[in-house]
């Protein structure tokens, strides 16, 4: 059986590193043990790095750096080239980076619990989980 290749939006990232005891846990000790292949892409990984910024995280440089580390190299990173033509329309653009690298990856899920993610899962070709969705899903694989 291979190993599952997915997308996770920032927030999910964000809720395993910043929250590492916190109810998503699970999802960086799943990625650590390869239970998944996290997907990444230059735009991605852009995103992370702005978020953990974020003033309200109170995150040092170093900080940061750590909490990078504990997710970087677990990841497969994705070149993107061309944007598909095929992806549905979605309300917040800056969400399509997400969509694009899953569509680009050819992933077998995005995890995202973004409500403009969500909004398009019947219009998308690959499975589109909350966190819980996802915990449930990677039991079954």
């Amino acid at each position: 059986m291979t190993v599952p290749r997915v997308v996770l939006d920032t927030n999910c990232l964000v809720s395993a590193l910043i929250f590492s005891r916190g109810r998503f846990a699970w999802l960086r000790e799943a990625w650590q043990a390869q239970r998944f292949i996290a997907l990444a892409s230059h735009d991605t990984v852009s995103e992370l790095l702005r978020v953990l910024r974020y003033p309200k995280f109170k995150l040092s440089h170093n900080e940061q750096g750590t909490l990078l580390a504990e997710f970087l190299p677990h990841v497969e990173t994705v070149k993107i080239d061309t944007t598909p033509g095929d992806l549905p329309n979605i309300r917040d653009p800056d969400d399509l980076l997400f969509l694009v690298l899953a569509a680009v990856a050819k992933a077998d899920a995005l995890v995202s619990g973004d409500g403009d993610i969500q909004a398009v899962k019947e219009q998308f070709h690959i499975p589109i989980l909350t966190m819980v969705e996802f915990a449930d899903w990677l039991q079954a694989h």
